[in-house]
């Protein structure tokens, strides 16, 4: 028989070993609140008490976002998030750069459409770490779990004032992305405590937010006020 000889041992070991390890990030994994920092819309003296306001606010995992900053400046600015989330629990993400994730030992990265495919961040990353992607499509969708997602985002819902490029995904898409995959999806796009009520009933794991907390006049009260609102949905 195959499976008997040792290649075929350390095949099924192989296969037992990824998926215990996907199982031990799914259980860790909280996607309720996922707040995505956006450093251009404030003064950076205000930046890492937005950050940690929002932790206290009841973030349940972070992405750290930056597109503009060199390689240097992304990794001492990780570092610095990276120590306010550790005092809480909360599980730091790093948009878009593997090497930013690992030089800081970040619990995982985010890639968009046109970033590292996820097999690549996920052969990369190992797997013990967070690969989350973004997904607006169900063939995306599937694409993305196939090669090794634990999460999706999904949107923009609505239009967003932050300096990334969206398109409009209808409520229908998101639940057609959130039946597709038995990984969580998360909506995004535009979303605060008064508006999420078009999301009721569409199964996602939790919201995506940005200019909701970074732009309050209360990061912490936004925080915790969103995070309520969407488990009222129910």
């Amino acid at each position: 028989m195959f499976f008997a000889t040792p290649m075929g041992k350390n095949i099924i070991n192989m296969t037992i070993f990824r998926g215990f390890s996907t199982f031990l990030r799914m259980v860790k994994l909280d996607t309720t609140l996922y707040f995505i920092t956006d450093s251009t819309t404030v003064p950076p003296e205000r930046f890492l008490p937005i950050v940690e306001a929002a932790c206290k606010g009841g973030a349940t995992i972070l992405q750290l976002r930056e597109k503009d900053r060199t390689t240097r400046e992304y990794m001492e600015l990780a570092m610095k998030v990276h120590e306010i989330t550790a005092r809480y629990g909360i599980p730091l993400i790093i948009d878009d750069r593997v090497d930013v994730a690992l030089a800081i030992g970040a619990e995982g990265v985010h890639v968009g459409q046109s970033d590292l495919p996820v097999r690549i961040a996920r052969s990369l990353m190992g797997n013990s770490k967070i690969v989350g992607a973004t997904a607006k499509t169900v063939p995306q969708a599937l694409e993305a779990y196939e090669q090794g997602a634990d999460y999706l985002g999904c949107g923009a819902i609505y239009p967003t004032t932050t300096h990334v490029k969206t398109v409009i995904t209808p409520v229908e898409t998101l639940k057609d992305v959130v039946k597709s995959v038995p990984i969580p999806v998360n909506a995004i796009g535009g979303l605060n405590k008064d508006n999420i009520f078009v999301l009721k009933g569409s199964g996602i794991a939790g919201v995506c937010a940005v200019s909701a907390i970074m732009k309050a006049a209360d990061p912490e009260t936004a925080a915790r006020e969103l995070k309520q609102a969407f488990l009222d949905l129910g």
